[in-house]
């Protein structure tokens, strides 16, 4: 019999196609990964992967083990939804995938709220912007800026985002709309919405920082180095910047709350998901206009 935690290793490797990949989802080293596919083949004594000089490249056997390692997954994670659903009391760990500038403008400063009214909840936020999946356990609540598709999904819009741009006063006394400079996403969000759109208002002027943290490009553009697309609500906020006037297309992005179907009356997912409906629902709503 084969181990099954060299499965869901093999099952996360062919998910990225790389071994450095999966050794980032994972948390471990690339030796890891590579020690628990070899040792899956031994097992099942199947040739998985070719391994060449630069990558592993899935075998027709590699292709057809991980459609069923995915599908046995799955099936272990719904058990483990089941057990959960019985499960009584607002006690224990949950897990929330959100992007990063939702969980500190508008999440985070709230938390103490819901940790003084039941203090043995405890929370884990995933802020990176890769999707977490519900379906394989890797998050229980998520929060996303376009609406997600999936069976056995629960699926709740709380509100829109609108994106303005903002920049230091003196820097906008100081330059002229000519020679204004940008400050944008690094490749990893090149195919998204607020990326286009401030590339849109940018217009061939320069982008002049890229980063794939939207704080840093907040805290440079505080300190006078350019214009950023925000959030109204992080850019209203700040003190030290104020909106910008420019021609160009607006941005607005809605946010939707999902969980799986299976998990939504556990007690302490219950909460969870009635907090971030209440925080995010009244810092949503009725923006200020542009």
């Amino acid at each position: 019999m084969f181990d099954w935690e060299d499965l869901h290793v093999f099952c996360v490797f062919m998910r990225h196609r790389s071994l450095s990949g999966a050794a980032r989802e994972l948390q471990v080293e690339h030796a890891t990964i590579a020690r628990r596919i070899a040792s899956l083949e031994n097992d099942l004594k199947l040739k998985l992967v070719d391994r060449r000089s630069r990558s592993y490249v899935p075998t027709p056997h590699g292709d057809a083990i991980a459609h069923l390692g995915e599908r046995m997954e799955e099936q272990a994670f719904a058990v483990a939804r089941t057990a959960e659903s019985g499960q009584l009391g607002i006690h224990g760990e949950v897990m929330i995938s959100s992007p990063p500038v939702l969980t500190l403008n508008l999440i985070a400063p709230r938390l103490g709220e819901l940790r003084r009214q039941h203090p043995a909840l405890r929370l884990r936020i995933i802020g990176e912007t890769r999707t977490a999946s519900l379906h394989q356990g890797e998050a229980d609540v998520a929060l996303r800026l376009s609406r997600p598709t999936g069976a056995a999904l629960v699926i709740r819009k709380l509100g829109s985002i609108p994106f303005r741009l903002y920049a230091a006063p003196d820097y906008l006394s100081e330059c002229a709309p000519s020679a204004w400079t940008f400050l944008a996403y690094d490749e990893s969000m090149e195919e998204s919405p607020q990326q286009t759109w401030l590339k849109a208002h940018a217009n061939g002027r320069p982008i002049v920082l890229s980063s794939n943290h939207l704080d840093i490009q907040q805290a440079a553009a505080a300190a006078g180095a350019g214009i950023v697309g925000l959030p109204f609500f992080a850019g209203d906020r700040d003190q030290r910047l104020v909106r910008v006037d420019s021609d160009g297309p607006s941005l607005t992005r809605d946010v939707w709350l999902t969980v799986h179907g299976d998990l939504r009356q556990v007690p302490r997912i219950a909460v969870v998901i009635e907090f971030l409906s209440n925080v995010l629902g009244s810092a949503l709503k009725g923006p200020a206009a542009a």
